[in-house]
């Protein structure tokens, strides 16, 4: 894959973004449709409220498109780029009914958390059928350790895997500019993987999102202009399992994806603790929500966490690739 097709690839869904996007906040604007904050949230939060969200629906389309035409132009319109964009757009699908929930029909909750993981069990399962049938191995390996060809295990774990980064990013999703910065590095670093084992592919999938986000950021930094939703962070993380685990680099998102596993962790230990010591960890969860009681800005936040999630990619990129 040249260049300057992953230049075509980066600037396609940046401009579809850059010049959809100002149209859908101001129809939101317009239509007075706009995210309520959670109460448990930290009070400097609630001046957000009323800001439009589900952008991340047009980073969805940007991916979609740009996926679509340039896999066509390059003759890489291949089952795996397809399988990957489904992924992305079934998981954004799932997010989109959540936002009209709590944006349009003004319940903060959205889907129940049942309703939801069961959605998103359902699109992994579609996606293991459809990825069966480019007859991969179904084997579960822990590099150095153990490798079990067991069909059973890999389908549990794949599910996990999924349902899983889909949630994390979901999570890391609570200051602006936050999961569009990180994002951006780790769907970067996954199009440098997909070259370097020559999946165009992939790598055409990856950089669309990296065009995307770019441009999602110009309306997202702080102050945002609007939220990405749950339809753009349940697409972003079930994307990011899904080309870890075609490329067969399954277990690298653990680092790559470092910061998404910290904010899933940061819940799990301060859920854990409370309910069996009744004692808090940390101030306020997710731990950027921690750094945040801590006196740190936004911005703070941001830049150190892209910082760490750059670090993080970088050094898988040197040791394994």
């Amino acid at each position: 894959m040249e260049i300057s097709h992953i230049v075509f690839d980066i600037v396609s869904s940046f401009v579809i973004v850059a010049i959809l996007m100002p149209f859908l906040i101001g129809y939101l604007v317009a239509h007075k449709e706009g995210q309520s904050i959670r109460e448990e949230g930290p009070k400097w939060h609630e001046k957000k409220s009323g800001t439009p969200t589900m952008g991340g629906l047009l980073v969805i389309l940007a991916a979609l498109v740009t996926n679509i035409w340039v896999g066509t132009w390059q003759g890489q319109l291949t089952h795996s780029l397809l399988i990957t964009t489904f992924v992305i757009v079934l998981y954004g699908c799932i997010g989109f009914i959540d936002d009209f929930i709590k944006v349009f029909k003004k319940r903060n909750l959205g889907l129940r958390a049942w309703q939801k993981a069961l959605l998103q069990i359902i699109v992994g399962i579609i996606f293991l059928y459809v990825y069966n049938g480019d007859q991969l191995p179904m084997n579960f390996t822990i590099p150095g350790v153990l490798s079990i060809d067991s069909a059973v295990i890999f389908i549990l774990f794949t599910l996990f895997w999924l349902v899983g980064f889909s949630n994390a990013t979901n999570l890391t999703d609570g200051l602006d500019g936050l999961l569009g910065g990180l994002g951006t590095i780790s769907y970067a670093t996954y199009g440098i993987i997909a070259l370097n084992q020559n999946r165009a592919d992939i790598a055409i999938v990856c950089f669309s999102v990296v065009g995307a986000l770019l441009a999602f950021l110009l309306f997202n930094h702080k102050p945002a202009k609007i939220f990405m939703g749950d339809v753009g962070s349940l697409a972003l993380g079930a994307g990011l399992a899904a080309i870890s685990i075609l490329l067969g680099h399954y277990w690298s998102l653990l680092l790559i994806g470092f910061v998404y596993v910290v904010e899933t962790m940061s819940v799990m230990l301060q859920v854990f603790s409370f309910k069996v010591f009744h004692r808090r960890i940390f101030k306020m969860t997710p731990i950027h929500h921690h750094f945040e009681m801590l006196g740190w800005s936004e911005w703070k936040i941001d830049i150190v966490f892209w910082i760490v999630g750059l670090i993080c990619s970088a050094i898988y990129l040197i040791l394994f690739v």
